[in-house]
């Protein structure tokens, strides 16, 4: 063979295997919402002149590297923890939240909205097919593994919508008043059996636990206190633990995560880990066995802060009981935002804002590798797998 040919006949095989299905690996799909109208200036969030429109990015994460299958205009908002996506547990259709927008009034601010699309995943290309007004500042978005109701926590107004769920068809069933409308409801996760859902609160502190009977959803009036600004939130599969990152004051000091007993009577805040500045998400692997942190570590900051640092840190702990032991740390890009577990768990994939990619790491248990990029139509701003 002329050398033409052979460098031809090898470029050709290395395309054709540069993004080849996972053997064994069965189609996982995750969905990011993409965020176009916020970029980081000097360590400001700033709306850019002439945004253009947010995206929803459908993802197999059964190729190496994962594979953008499909994507759809939504809104989308990087305001919010990276929990602004939800996905039914048979992969049938996604939820995305859009807790800001564009003030009409004027470019270059950005102002609550409410805005929750609903999208066809089965659908060939992916469709929104509703969209649906929940509570202003919608954020954090679950759906019960029975595919029954759905949940949306409301920021900017302290409030926490229902929605019934029936098919890919959901009905608004009324709002819950979680304190003040400063309370800043962030995230809302049911546990396994369906029967309780946490929600964040970063307004005032505070992790609320409502009761869930059939399609009736109530305030407990029960809540926990485990650290300042509790935001992002994951729950085990198994239901025996949920992980909760807190913000803290945001200026450049130590901040934690909080493990949660959901097996104590009540739920009670049982063990605190400090993890660096700024935990922004948390993910539990699909097995339970690890957590996922990504922390921004002053990457969001301005050069000149005492606080920036060049880049921000995904940190990998192991779970057992209500203990998390710090096993794998590695380097990500800026203002990075959600993560999400492959199926096997050797997988995690990583979501940063400024670089407007995918990270994606391989996990053997010990180390992290990254081992890919994938580029976004946006920045990176929730981040979500169907739960199992």
């Amino acid at each position: 063979m002329k050398r033409h040919h052979w460098r031809s006949a090898q470029l050709a095989f290395v395309l054709a295997v540069s993004s080849l299905p996972i053997a064994g690996a069965h189609a996982q799909i995750a969905v990011s919402a993409n965020d176009n109208k916020a970029v980081l200036v000097d360590g400001t969030n700033v709306v850019p002149d002439n945004p253009v429109a947010d995206t929803v990015s459908i993802i197999d994460l059964g190729f190496a590297p994962p594979k953008i299958i499909g994507e759809v205009k939504a809104p989308a908002s990087v305001v919010g923890p990276p929990q602004s996506v939800a996905i039914s547990r048979d992969e049938s259709f996604a939820l995305v939240t859009g807790a800001f927008k564009v003030d009409p009034a004027d470019r270059k601010k950005a102002v609550p909205d409410n805005k929750l699309s609903v999208i066809d995943l089965k659908a060939r290309p992916p469709a929104v097919i509703a969209t649906l007004e929940a509570g202003l500042g919608a954020a954090g978005v679950s759906i019960n593994r029975a595919g029954t109701l759905a949940l949306v926590a409301n920021r900017s107004e302290g409030t926490v919508s229902v929605f019934t769920v029936a098919g890919n068809t959901l009905t608004p069933a009324g709002k819950i008043q979680l304190g003040d409308s400063k309370s800043g409801p962030s995230h809302v996760a049911f546990t396994p059996d369906g029967k309780m859902a946490l929600v964040t609160r970063d307004g005032d502190h505070k992790v609320s636990i409502l009761s869930v009977d059939g399609n009736k959803v109530e305030d407990s009036k029960a809540f926990m206190v485990g650290g300042i600004r509790p935001y992002s939130l994951a729950i085990s599969p198994k239901g025996d633990i949920a992980v909760v990152s807190d913000q803290g004051g945001g200026q450049g000091d130590i901040d934690v995560i909080n493990v949660i007993d959901l097996k104590a009577k009540p739920p009670r805040v049982a063990n605190t880990v400090s993890v660096g500045q700024t935990p922004e998400g948390v993910s539990m692997s699909h097995d339970g066995k690890h957590v996922a942190v990504t922390v921004m570590n002053g990457s969001n900051r301005s050069k000149k802060h005492p606080a920036f640092n060049d880049f921000g840190l995904v940190q990998i702990y192991a779970v057992d009981g209500t203990s998390l032991t710090k096993v794998a740390e590695a380097k990500v890009g800026h203002w990075c935002q959600g993560s999400v577990w492959s199926r096997n768990n050797a997988t995690i994939v990583i979501q940063c804002m400024v670089e407007k990619n995918l990270q994606v790491f391989s996990f053997n248990g010990r180390k992290l590798r990254q081992v890919g990029t994938v580029a976004l139509s946006g920045g990176g701003a929730g981040f979500r797998t169907a739960d199992r």
